[in-house]
């Protein structure tokens, strides 16, 4: 294994896959954080041999695909270097937790609705102008209030609640001379009027792990931006929801963030594919890490785990 703080790997050359469970398993990161540092420590603790790869400096060679991993492990924070980074590990053959479809659509507020609404998991309405000028024009029928959204990015990072026009004019008009097409893009979600907290539970492949109650007196709870974690049982009606949305979104390690309503309704509000936990450590206890790294070792060894890089001859 390599020095977590300072070595870093250049995956390049004519690898071979290796389907030995002694071989190295890959670590995507760019940051060591918390979590990352916690998983490390486990498979240290299990003489699980790792090998990071920081996404800052890797190289890849498409032409070349074969790596000599058992398989990979995604920790990474940018979600564009991550969705390339696992989409080149998987073309070599590499299962990779989490997948890059899971990565893609639930990097993506807007494709992780639409894959909600196609499996019938309920979510908040949701309003999508492809201008912000377009979405202006059409929030006085949606009404207000509403929230708006980046499509990328989390701890809440660039979120707005409107709750009149004059607002959303304010905010709108600032979103629209951001650069980047991806900003044009306006995601706004109803909002929903929540008793002063939110739900974020952990599900690893089927399995539900646990879920805290993220308390603020602020509508974004956060614990990134100081919501206080609380242990939330978990009930037959959410424990359903939240492995339909699982299958949903595909077997990974997922965290699903939850709105209740005013009627106690429960609504998928977002799905994270990466998901951050120290906050949930506190309350839920440490085990959490033995189990993520349990899923993923499973995950890694099942029979036929490789995918064959080779082309099929068309």
């Amino acid at each position: 294994m390599t020095d977590p703080m300072t070595d870093t790997a250049t995956p390049g050359g004519p690898f071979v896959a290796d389907s030995d469970p002694a071989a190295p398993i890959a670590v995507l990161h760019s940051r060591i954080r918390v979590e990352e540092r916690r998983l490390l420590d486990e498979f240290d603790r299990r003489r699980v041999r790792y090998e990071l790869l920081d996404t800052r400096t890797a190289v890849f060679r498409p032409d070349q695909p074969r790596l000599p991993y058992r398989g990979a492990l995604s920790r990474e924070i940018s979600h564009t270097r991550n969705v390339y980074a696992t989409r080149l590990l998987e073309h070599a053959g590499l299962t990779v937790v989490n997948s890059h479809d899971i990565i893609t659509t639930c990097g993506d507020k807007l494709l992780t609705t639409l894959r909600l609404l196609d499996s019938g998991i309920p979510t908040p309405r949701v309003l999508v102008g492809l201008t912000p000028d377009a979405a202006l024009d059409a929030l006085d029928d949606f009404g207000y209030p509403v929230v708006a959204k980046p499509l990328t990015g989390s701890w809440g990072r660039l979120g707005a609640r409107l709750k009149e026009r004059e607002t959303a004019e304010a905010v709108l008009e600032h979103k629209a001379a951001l650069t980047g097409p991806q900003h044009q893009i306006t995601y706004i979600q109803d909002y929903v009027d929540k008793p002063g907290r939110d739900i974020r539970a952990y599900v690893f492949g089927r399995e539900v792990v646990g879920a805290i109650y993220k308390y603020s007196d602020h509508w974004r709870t956060n614990t990134a931006r100081g919501g206080r974690p609380v242990v939330c049982p978990v009930g037959p009606d959410l424990e359903k929801l939240l492995v339909a949305t699982a299958e949903a979104m595909g077997e990974g390690v997922l965290a699903v963030d939850l709105l209740e309503g005013p009627d106690g309704d429960l609504f998928v509000n977002e799905v994270n594919h990466t998901p951050e936990f120290h906050g949930a450590i506190d309350v839920l206890g440490t085990g959490m890490v033995g189990r993520y790294v349990d899923y993923v070792l499973d995950r890694l060894d099942r029979p036929g785990h490789l995918l064959d890089p080779t082309p099929a001859v068309r």
